[in-house]
């Protein structure tokens, strides 16, 4: 049971945006060694956004002495070595390092890698996969939730408790146990077939630069979630109009335990519209990572609800919209048809 865990927090949307990395290894099942570091993000993308900051605690001085991101990507690989690397939701964190090595005009070095939040999703029953909950579940308190090394070790643990629960003594057997595979991060060279974030972001030049202070704050775009919004399915005629999610127009945020694409398939089943940005016509907000219903009680001031998505909802009910706001739990609760399900708030 070998394998590097790995962990980012970014300054800003752009996922190229590396002000911390943390990595664990282990060897048998058991922690060997650790790196940690704070970075500055790539020149020209390392502009910090309040909500990051609000997120992870990480400021622009922490980060003024700290390598920058380029420069200390090879003393991270070295780490890595031939592991395999595993990480909650993976494909941001191998993102991460994709649009920060493009955007700094460094190649793309081979990687190969595995999910845990996959893992989790194959091996636990859970309302939320999200990171602190997984790791509850495999046995780690998971204390200082967006410390990079912390959430590294988080991950590991999922990898270990799930080897054990399956009897696999190798990764590969773990994955194999589990319908899963490793995934690879293909080699190339400066500027070639650049990441979608990537694309995205050189259509805004200047937006993510810390001395472009023309943009406002409330005006930085998040790319990471993106990428990620799906397509919005055809509602289900036939669906039952006793159920809670019948008729509402609904918009999802923040990381789920499924995956965007299926949470509105399973709403449209329900005979709910699905949509990808807030409009007049929404009226259900469902709300992930991992937040609960109690902590729906200060919207307009919770440092983890303030993705722009959430800004324009409290804007919109200040002006007398009717938008219900749904955490995944009462999610997954309706989809389960446990009527009736938490009262949202």
């Amino acid at each position: 049971m070998n394998f590097t865990a790995i962990d980012f927090e970014t300054a800003n949307g752009f996922r190229g945006s590396a002000c911390a990395i943390g990595a664990a290894k282990f060897r048998n099942g058991k922690l060997v060694a650790t790196h940690y570091t704070l970075l500055q993000p790539p020149t020209g993308y390392d502009r910090f956004d309040p909500r990051n900051i609000a997120i992870h605690g990480i400021t622009p001085g922490d980060v003024a002495t700290a390598p920058a991101f380029a420069e200390h990507f090879k003393e991270f690989y070295a780490f890595i070595d031939d592991d395999v690397v595993v990480a909650h939701n993976a494909g941001f964190d191998i993102g991460v390092i994709e649009a920060g090595l493009e955007v700094s005009k460094q190649p793309i070095p081979r990687l190969e890698f595995a999910c845990t939040l996959s893992l989790s999703r194959k091996t636990y029953q859970l309302a939320s996969h999200a990171l602190p909950s997984a790791a509850a579940e495999a046995g780690y308190v998971l204390h200082n939730h967006h410390n990079a090394l912390e959430d590294a070790k988080a991950a590991a643990a999922i990898v270990v408790d799930a080897a054990r629960r399956v009897e696999a003594d190798s990764l590969d057997a773990l994955l194999d146990a589990t319908g899963m595979q490793r995934r690879v991060l293909q080699p190339r060279a400066v500027g070639e077939n650049l990441s979608k974030p990537t694309r995205h972001a050189l259509t805004m030049p200047g937006m993510f630069d810390a001395n472009n202070g023309a943009v406002p704050a409330e005006h930085l775009p998040d790319l990471i979630r993106w990428p990620n919004e799906g397509t919005n399915p055809r509602v289900n005629p036939d669906a039952d109009p006793r159920h809670p999610l019948y008729g509402h127009h609904v918009v999802f945020t923040g990381m789920l335990g499924i995956s965007r694409q299926e949470a509105k398939n399973q709403a449209a089943a329900y005979g709910a519209s699905t949509q990808s940005r807030i409009n007049a016509t929404t009226t259900m907000v469902v709300i992930g990572d991992g937040i609960r219903p109690e902590e729906l009680t200060d919207v307009t001031h919770h440092p983890r609800l303030q993705q722009r998505k959430m800004r324009d909802v409290v804007a919109r009910r200040a002006q007398g919209q009717d938008i219900v706001l749904v955490t995944e739990p009462e999610f997954l609760a309706m989809l389960n048809e446990n009527w009736p399900h938490a009262t949202a708030i």
